[in-house]
């Protein structure tokens, strides 16, 4: 059966532009998305990070949601421990009722941010460790079984929101398991863990009345350009991008040269940075597919949701249409 496709928009907010302007693109990538035969557009919860604008992650679905038709639209994921369950239920089932069946609820336990800003955010340092029982009160929530008496979340959808517990570890595995829920793995920027969880969750997997049979949901990034160079020196360009970021949290390390940069990443400190990314389809439509029907194969997952990672607008939304036709061509076999 031909691979799932889906899109992670990370929301980049690129040197001389605004978080308006990322908005902006995320509503023309899920629109090319849309008419590239994705199945989904996920969102992730970040917080204090200069270049990314998708920390209000339940505004940026609905907005997109209003700027397109069909294609499924969630976060991926929220920061459950960041919230009250109460409230995540509350966003995801007015969504739901606004965009029915079109709605996706991914929940992860880090903090998306610094233990500065964790504080700021009002969450309690030992709040992950309460994230199994979060989720089945989110449960309740949704699907109308409350499991804290006299407490409702209003509004409540037709249909519950399906939830996708995300990870990048064995914990995650193990509680998407015995939870019958699907599992997405982080693989795009933490791939370490990624055979190992996926095997664990396929043996251990429970049935819900979500979920009769495991589905994994594999990341990796992608550069599908018209030539197999372009594509490299979009990728070298994005790659250089996010270390200047990463070292920096989008400040000073903007101004450090591109032979720093590179320096820096064929260091020892740097080489693990750069192994974060091991995950990454890059050249001509042709040999992104080819990569990506091989990853599917090896990590043994349902669905790839792919990170489009090219610095300009134009040259993101060419790499989802690019990729969504060469994959296309695979299920059309």
């Amino acid at each position: 059966m031909p691979t799932a496709l889906s899109l992670l928009d990370l929301a980049p907010i690129s040197a001389g532009q605004t978080a308006r302007d990322s908005f902006e693109a995320s509503v023309a990538l899920a629109q090319a998305a849309e008419r590239s035969g994705y199945q989904r557009v996920w969102y992730a919860e970040h917080h204090n990070m200069p270049v990314i604008a998708s920390s209000a992650t339940s505004v940026v679905i609905g907005y997109v949601a209003a700027h397109t038709e069909s294609i499924r639209l969630g976060a991926g994921g929220i920061m459950l421990p960041n919230h009250s369950p109460l409230v995540i239920a509350e966003q995801f089932g007015t969504l739901e009722t606004l965009f029915p069946g079109r709605i996706d609820l991914g929940l992860g336990r880090a903090p998306g941010s610094d233990q500065v800003t964790m504080r700021a955010l009002r969450r309690d340092h030992l709040s992950a460790d309460t994230f199994p029982q979060d989720v089945v009160e989110l449960q309740g929530y949704l699907a109308g079984k409350s499991v804290i008496p006299g407490v409702q979340a209003v509004p409540r959808a037709g249909q519950p929101v399906p939830l996708y517990i995300l990870g990048s570890s064995l914990f995650g595995a193990q509680l998407a398991a015995r939870s019958g829920l699907p599992y997405a793995f982080a693989s795009h920027f933490a791939p370490d863990a990624l055979h190992q969880a996926v095997r664990v969750y396929r043996e251990t997997f429970t049935p819900s009345e979500q979920l009769a049979e495991p589905y994994v949901i594999a990341g990796v990034n992608v550069v599908a350009a018209e030539s197999h160079d372009e594509a490299v020196a979009q990728m070298t360009s994005a790659y250089r991008a996010r270390t200047r970021a990463f070292i920096s949290r989008g400040g000073v390390g903007r101004n450090y040269t591109d032979a720093e940069i590179d320096a820096f990443l064929a260091s020892s400190g740097g080489q693990n940075l750069a192994s974060m990314t091991r995950y990454t389809a890059v050249g001509t439509p042709e040999e992104v597919r080819d990569y990506l029907e091989g990853f599917a194969a090896e990590s043994h997952a349902d669905e790839l949701i792919t990170a489009h990672h090219a610095q300009s607008v134009q040259d993101r939304v060419r790499s989802v249409e690019l990729t969504g036709a060469a994959m296309a061509a695979v299920a059309s076999r």
